[in-house]
């Protein structure tokens, strides 16, 4: 997965996430101005200091980022330190301001934005035997599966702990690696707020067998290790959660992408219908903003994504 994802001429390393399924990105600035919204908060709490950071972690074309300078206002943003993480090669055009990097700032004050990053960190996958947990192998080529050797007392330990195993034949993605990416974003924090939004699910509700999927050109293909599309499994954001209080987190908050946006004015409410006979274009222009918003918090769609929130003081 790690190969195919971000190896030499691997999926991320060649190919824009934009051109091969949607994100809440993409689907509306409503969802920039939500984080920006948020941005103001931390820097209240952290009574505004002379230089806050702006951190996107898996950036991918830089859009989020980018549509937040466009929106803030100028004192913000002669504040503001943005840095866009990715190990893709920086898109042309790129605002001057956004430092583009493959690694995490060493010191964080201010607001980090972890979007779908955690479900694209590489993992193994396990399923059950009669002589207990077994690491699946895939074979590049032909994506033909077999089993392997016991994971390690590691993995085995979080696997007894975050997604026990049943019956033979049950599988669990080892979400172990993703604990330890997020601790390593939280550790980084001096001051501020670390939020990580992904497709998840909770330790008593765990797919019965996994949700490793493949995607390219928008459709879900299988998830064969070769390079050619993204490789991509949902997120344990509880297992994450007690990873970042470890590193320092505190006032954890699991929700939903629903309840995330709602709480900062992403409504998905109509324009009142008076508006459409005095100022029609007004009109047609808020009917598309709210399709958008009602896109961002769709509880059977974006709006279930899980948003997992940590502060560091």
């Amino acid at each position: 997965m790690r190969r195919a994802l971000y190896g030499e001429d691997g999926f991320y390393i060649r190919e824009r996430p934009s051109g091969h399924f949607r994100t809440s990105v993409g689907a509306s600035p409503a969802f920039a101005e939500a984080v920006l919204r948020l941005l103001g908060t931390v820097d209240d709490a952290l009574e505004r200091p002379g230089r806050l950071d702006l951190v996107d972690v898996g950036s991918g074309d830089g859009l989020l980022v980018t549509q937040v300078l466009h929106t803030a206002e100028p004192e913000l943003v002669e504040r503001l330190r943005v840095t866009a993480v990715d190990l893709s090669p920086p898109p042309e055009g790129l605002h001057q301001q956004i430092t583009w990097t493959g690694a995490l700032p060493e010191k964080i004050t201010g607001l980090v934005i972890a979007n779908e990053w955690l479900d694209n960190v590489p993992l193994d996958v396990a399923e059950q035997t009669p002589e207990g947990p077994r690491l699946v192998l895939v074979d590049p080529e032909t994506g033909d599966e077999s089993l392997g050797d016991a994971p390690g007392e590691d993995d085995l330990r979080w696997l007894e702990r975050w997604w026990p195993l049943g019956s033979t034949g049950l599988r669990a993605e080892i979400g172990r690696p993703r604990d330890e990416a997020w601790a390593s974003v939280v550790v980084r924090l001096a001051g501020g707020l670390a939020v990580a939004i992904d497709y998840a699910h909770p330790v008593d509700n765990r797919p019965r067998f996994g949700t490793l999927t493949g995607y390219r050109d928008g459709a879900c293909v299988p998830a064969v290790p070769d390079g050619s599309c993204d490789i991509t499994a949902h997120v344990a954001l509880d297992a994450c959660a007690r990873a970042g209080e470890r590193a320092g987190g505190i006032s954890t908050t699991l929700t939903t992408q629903r309840h995330a946006l709602r709480g900062l004015g992403v409504s998905g409410a109509r324009p009142p219908l008076s508006l459409a006979s005095v100022d029609p274009g007004g009109y047609l222009r808020g009917l598309a903003r709210a399709s958008e918003e009602a896109e961002l918090i769709d509880p059977s769609g974006l709006g279930g994504f899980g948003w997992l929130s940590q502060w560091k003081r």
